[in-house]
């Protein structure tokens, strides 16, 4: 009996289903986002307290071998995070709030210097610095005006900080107990494969906070060095704004580049401010073509249009926070994908396949750690 041909070619029906696919990926994606936006109430604490243990993870693991209990290693990691946090942002807060009027007089100055020179060229720059203390004065009235909303925006802050701390010493102190977790929230057989996949996952986040934190670390005191040599007043605080800028990739290196740059032209003059532009830029070629590929080599790496898209979209979607938490979730995928990937092309592994080899720079797990957890 002769069966009739297919309505469609066999590459039509491909593609169909792989669309069909794509569809419903992006469908529980937009989902998950919704979801995650609704209660981001809940969601934020837990997310930064995951990036919290990805990045204190190292420093309990090796409290933990130096026989100090788990909970007590856990506790004086997050005394740690909240001296360096809480020293950071204050002394950041006073170097901006100090510098705030020398600003706004050196661009006077410098736009007076472009209108002698170009003529009309520098008046629009020379009336908004002008105008300057009368924009703040009326963007300070109408934050008065507010009061009540922004108390409860910074109850709210604070609370939010204060929760994510906690679940941040939770993360560390029980950490040990996330595989079995993984394992038994499995559906079915597929307890170890998950595991590997959060294991990668995991392992990604931490090395993007890893080296993150050492690549700021090498321009707060590059800069830092830079700044005092010049003597731009505030320079600790300024390599403190590059430090902490540094984990949004890009955006923050500009802004707090930029920020020195002002603090340098209000306080030392023109030419000192491009001796600043030139250690800023030396600082970000050095960190663009020797630190980025060197530290951060061997964790899941991303091309920067990537990174641009995904520090836009969570821009789009939760703000100042969503710039910062936007490219350690992308990191976190990558490295999910580049676990597919590998399985793909080694073939399907075993149903009991354990996790990755401990020496992968990508499972966090330590080999030395008998809880084989971050």
């Amino acid at each position: 009996m002769q069966t009739e041909p297919p309505l469609l070619p066999r590459g039509a029906r491909r593609t169909a289903a792989w669309c069909a696919v794509v569809l419903l990926v992006a469908g529980v994606g937009a989902l998950a986002i919704w979801l995650c936006v609704e209660l981001s109430t809940a969601v934020t604490p837990v997310l930064l307290a995951l990036l919290g243990t990805a990045l204190l993870g190292p420093l309990h693991r090796r409290l933990v071998k130096m026989k100090v209990r788990r909970s007590l290693a856990a506790a004086l990691t997050c005394v740690a995070l909240v001296a360096v946090v809480g020293g950071a942002g204050y002394v950041v807060a006073a170097v901006l709030v100090d510098s705030g009027d020398q600003i706004i007089a050196s661009l006077k100055e410098a736009a007076k210097d472009l209108t002698d020179r170009f003529g009309a060229a520098g008046t629009s720059l020379d009336d908004l610095a002008s105008n300057g203390k009368e924009l703040f004065g009326k963007f300070g009235g109408t934050a008065a005006s507010g009061l009540l909303t922004g108390v409860s925006v910074v109850g709210h802050l604070f609370a939010t900080a204060v929760l994510a701390l906690f679940l941040t010493f939770f993360f560390l102190r029980d950490s040990h107990l996330a595989a079995p977790l993984v394992r038994a929230l499995a559906p079915g057989a597929t307890g170890p494969q998950m595991e590997v996949f959060a294991r990668r996952a995991f392992g990604a986040v931490e090395g993007f906070m890893r080296g993150t934190t050492l690549i700021a670390l090498i321009d707060g005191i590059f800069i830092t060095v830079g700044l005092l040599i010049l003597r731009v007043p505030g320079a600790l605080g300024l390599g403190a704004l590059v430090f902490v800028g540094a984990y949004i990739p890009y955006l923050g290196a500009f802004i707090s580049g930029t920020v020195a740059i002002l603090v340098a032209l209000a306080d030392r003059g023109f030419v000192i401010a491009v001796w600043v532009l030139g250690v800023v830029l030396a600082v970000q070629l050095l960190e663009g073509h020797v630190l980025q590929p060197v530290i951060q080599s061997r964790m899941v790496r991303m091309h920067p249009a990537m990174v641009m898209i995904a520090i836009t979209s969570g821009a789009a979607v939760a703000g100042v926070l969503g710039m910062l938490l936007a490219v350690p979730i992308a990191a976190a995928a990558f490295g999910v994908i580049s676990e597919l990937r590998d399985r793909y092309a080694a073939g399907s592994a075993p149903p009991d396949a354990s996790p990755s080899d401990p020496s992968d720079p990508s499972d966090p797990s330590d080999p030395a750690d008998p809880s084989g957890s971050s």
